[in-house]
């Protein structure tokens, strides 16, 4: 052997204790990159504090609504002038009736209590009562008769108004240029308010009821909205996860590698990646106009989210199945059993965890979408409830991304107000559908 040292192929030595230029510029690089994570990430923390504080702020004010308690005498003679108690009679006084029968208890109870009306007119007065409370008020005597004639003391809807007025979004000077109260209006307004005629409860009608006209944003609620998604999401799970769980598990385990296969799968991919209006469209050619099928009701909604859905779920099944080690199919095989059982006792049940996390995730992301929705006609005022299902999946709803849509186009603050509460509730559902997902992943994984 011959040592070879010249000084061209010399190299100076260097202390590993000390960095070298390159090692420094290394360094440097990775810091850096470092940071710009860290700031990336920073700054999505701040965005989505920012959007949940602007919810939660405009929003949180909806589960709380101004009523107005007292004293209600239930004439016979407005109510039911022939005292007979006759359900069937006494639906023949409208809701103007109750009206004036609200109004005039009002007015009295406020003389009763010495209650200074300067500036307001008698009429002013009534206006202050919910449109609504008439007929809230009129379900409730005709499902009970016998009220008639009695006294009641019980909380009826103030206007929207007076409830914009009691959360700060309505003041003095909004009120100087609004024709629907006055600031003489609100001034009796806190007069009420310092002798508990006026105050605010939490809002369990805005869950119940249906949606309102716009001149009763006081009365919309999100009752028909969360049964129509209830509906939806429910054909929805029942159409999708066992058409795409089985599609999956043929694909990955049973189907020949050959070129039709290879293009369902490159198909399915692209279907995960079509807009959703897409299928909006889809839908509106094929079920209601050719299939003739109701427009906005539940079951045409959840056809299209379905086929929106379903390949989201095939491709997270595939994923889950494909992520099982080929040694447990191969022992399985080994040992004497089928595809077919290596499959259900064995690939399945590890893959269940993926196949759960996929479906739920799907799932919350389908409850958000709004734009199919809309143009199969779901965004249709809607203030019947469907009836019970299987019939009810045939009747016109909504779904609570379109009422929130819904809401948001509309003029009166006060349905703004209500359309950040829906969001709200709507974020509360997709966070305990992810939670579910993770929950439920945590509960049935296991380690190889």
């Amino acid at each position: 052997m011959t040592d070879i040292s010249t000084s061209g192929l010399s190299r100076p030595k260097q202390s590993i204790l000390t960095a070298s230029d390159r090692m420094k510029r290394r360094n440097a690089a990775e810091a850096r990159f470092k940071a710009y994570g860290l700031v990336a990430i920073a700054i999505s923390l701040v965005m989505l504090a920012v959007m949940l504080f602007t919810i939660l702020r405009d929003g949180v004010s909806s589960f709380h609504q101004a009523t107005l308690t007292f004293p209600i005498e239930l004439s016979a003679d407005v109510l039911d002038p022939k005292g007979n108690r006759n359900r069937e009679e006494m639906a023949k006084v409208t809701t103007v009736g109750y009206q004036k029968v609200l109004s005039r208890a009002l007015l009295t109870h406020l003389k009763a209590q010495g209650i200074s009306q300067e500036g307001v007119t008698d009429k002013q007065i009534g206006e202050l009562i919910s449109k609504d409370a008439a007929g809230q008020l009129r379900a409730k005597v005709l499902a009970s008769p016998g009220m008639v004639g009695t006294t009641i003391n019980t909380a009826i809807l103030a206007a929207g108004r007076v409830d914009g007025f009691l959360k700060g979004r309505v003041t003095y000077e909004t009120a100087e240029r609004d024709n629907q109260i006055s600031p003489d209006q609100l001034r009796l307004v806190e007069k009420l308010q310092a002798e508990g005629i006026v105050g605010s409860s939490f809002n369990w009608t805005f869950f119940t009821n249906p949606d309102a006209s716009d001149q009763r944003p006081e009365a919309a609620g999100l009752g028909v909205a969360l049964l129509g998604s209830a509906y939806m999401m429910l054909m929805v799970l029942v159409m999708c996860v066992p058409v795409g769980v089985a599609a999956s598990i043929y694909l990955e385990e049973f189907a020949p590698k050959n070129r039709w296969t290879d293009a369902i799968e490159v198909n399915i991919s692209n279907l995960a990646a079509v807009p959703s209006i897409v299928f909006g469209i889809l839908g509106l050619a094929v079920f209601i106009n050719f299939a003739g099928m109701p427009q906005s009701s539940s079951v045409v909604g959840a056809l299209v989210i379905s086929l929106m859905t379903l390949p989201t779920i095939i491709i997270a099944t595939r994923s889950a199945i494909r992520a099982v080690p080929p040694s447990i199919r191969d022992a399985a095989l080994g040992v004497g059993a089928s595809r077919m059982q290596t499959v259900v006792h064995h690939v399945l049940p590890l893959a269940m965890p993926g196949i759960l996390t996929g479906t739920i995730l799907g799932l919350a992301t389908a409850l958000g979408e709004t734009a199919p929705l809309l143009l199969i006609g779901m965004v249709a005022f809607v203030d019947n409830y469907p009836a019970a299902p299987p019939e009810g999946f045939l009747d016109p709803a909504t779904a609570l991304p379109v009422q929130v849509y819904s809401w948001a186009s509309r003029a009166d603050p006060a349905f703004i107000e209500r359309s950040n509460g829906a969001i709200i509730v709507l974020l509360v559902f997709l966070v305990v559908m992810n939670v579910a997902a993770i929950l439920l992943r945590r509960r049935f994984e296991r380690r190889w």
